[in-house]
């Protein structure tokens, strides 16, 4: 595999999206018989165990300099809206189809199009609004099914 190839966001972004498929699939079987949040807080122990290790064997623990005030603030905000998020995706599990659930919680996507333009300044063309506007309808079509 062409170096090139794997140091594109596409790459990653496609590698992410299979994950998070393994994610939806391996989460439903597990919490099918204990509590969504105790599936949630079990997932969050095994991630911060694998990155710490990622962290140490890579030696980026060294390489961490002072964390300023706004990156600090901002990265403690995402984690605050991933962990409600994962109780969130956990318990929609527990509740309902992975097939059903996964499409919907996609509409993250969205709402990061949205944010993105009218937070971010980014910006979108007629053509990548018109693929937003797909995985919008996507997801209603999936749970209203």
């Amino acid at each position: 595999m062409s170096h090139l190839f794997t140091a594109t966001w596409l790459f990653w972004a496609v590698l992410s999206a299979g994950f998070a498929a393994l994610t939806a699939i391996l989460a439903k079987l597990g919490v099918s018989h204990i509590d969504s949040d105790v599936g949630t807080f079990i997932r969050t122990l095994v991630i911060v165990v694998i990155l710490a290790a990622y962290l140490v064997i890579s030696g980026k623990f060294r390489t961490v300099g002072p964390v300023g005030f706004r990156t600090a603030l901002f990265l403690c905000l995402s984690g605050l809206a991933t962990g409600a998020s994962w109780l969130c995706y956990f318990r929609a599990l527990k509740l309902g189809d992975a097939a059903r659930v996964a499409p919907v919680d996609k509409l993250s996507v969205v709402i990061v199009a949205i944010f993105g333009v009218l937070m971010l300044g980014e910006y979108l063309s007629v053509k990548e609004w018109l693929g937003v506007a797909c995985i919008t309808i996507g997801a209603l079509l999936v749970a209203t099914a």
